[in-house]
């Protein structure tokens, strides 16, 4: 069933990640499709030629607004991204007749915390993440499926595709590996949409500065709003 989308107040908010973070609360929430925080990520490379991916959001942090996605940092993205560390996002809810995009300087995640989400992963998809070189062919699926049975073996661990998905033991084994981990978008740019009668939409765009100040943070200047036509 289609949910009402709501227009955007005519008063609008200083700060936009307090409404984004409530808009991916929604969908998660609601239940409305599979994977409600799955958005497509848009990366160049060195040359300016983009590509686009679907990964999964994480988190969306709403001070200092950045949002967090984890991938593997030998991937095509991993390598776009430390070539030319900007990016674009998009979500879009067509259930609910909303779609939210960012844009913004990319960071690795602190170790840490890369460390901390990846323990808490099911232990074969942390083994499957020390297993697959992202990106990189291979000549099948079987070839693909016995890289992954090589490396349980290798570590110790049950064979993935028969021991039993509640297997506590395994996991202890699989410490994050260095080329896997999270990164953080920080939100230079933010545009919430709302579906809108004969295609009359509804759209607000935010914008700030943003200075790096090493490593993951960076100091952020007042937002400023505009709307848009659709």
């Amino acid at each position: 069933m289609q949910l009402p989308a709501q227009s955007l107040p005519d008063s609008l908010p200083v700060d936009p990640m307090p409404l984004a973070a409530a808009w991916l609360r929604d969908a998660m929430d609601g239940n409305i499709q599979r994977n409600p925080n799955s958005m497509v990520l848009a990366t160049t490379d060195a040359g300016g030629r983009p590509s686009a991916r679907v990964v999964l959001c994480k988190e969306i942090v709403i001070e200092p607004g950045y949002l967090v996605f984890y991938t593997n940092y030998e991937s095509r993205k991993g390598h776009e991204l430390a070539a030319k560390p900007w990016a674009a996002v998009v979500f879009h809810w067509d259930a609910m007749g909303r779609q939210l995009r960012l844009e913004g300087p990319v960071v690795r995640s602190p170790e840490r915390e890369s460390d901390d989400y990846f323990a808490s992963r099911p232990w074969q998809s942390r083994l499957a993440a020390m297993t697959s070189q992202q990106s990189a062919p291979i000549a099948s699926r079987q070839d693909l499926l016995g890289k992954l049975r090589d490396t349980a073996a290798r570590l110790g661990t049950p064979d993935p595709f028969a021991a039993a998905i509640d297997e506590q033991d395994a996991g202890s084994r699989l410490p994050r590996p260095p080329g896997w981990g999270g990164y953080r978008l920080w939100a230079a740019t933010v545009e919430l949409w709302v579906e809108g009668e004969h295609r009359l939409h509804d759209r607000i765009r935010w914008t700030r500065e943003l200075k790096a100040t090493g490593g993951t943070h960076s100091q952020t200047r007042p937002w400023q709003h505009e709307r848009m036509q659709p």
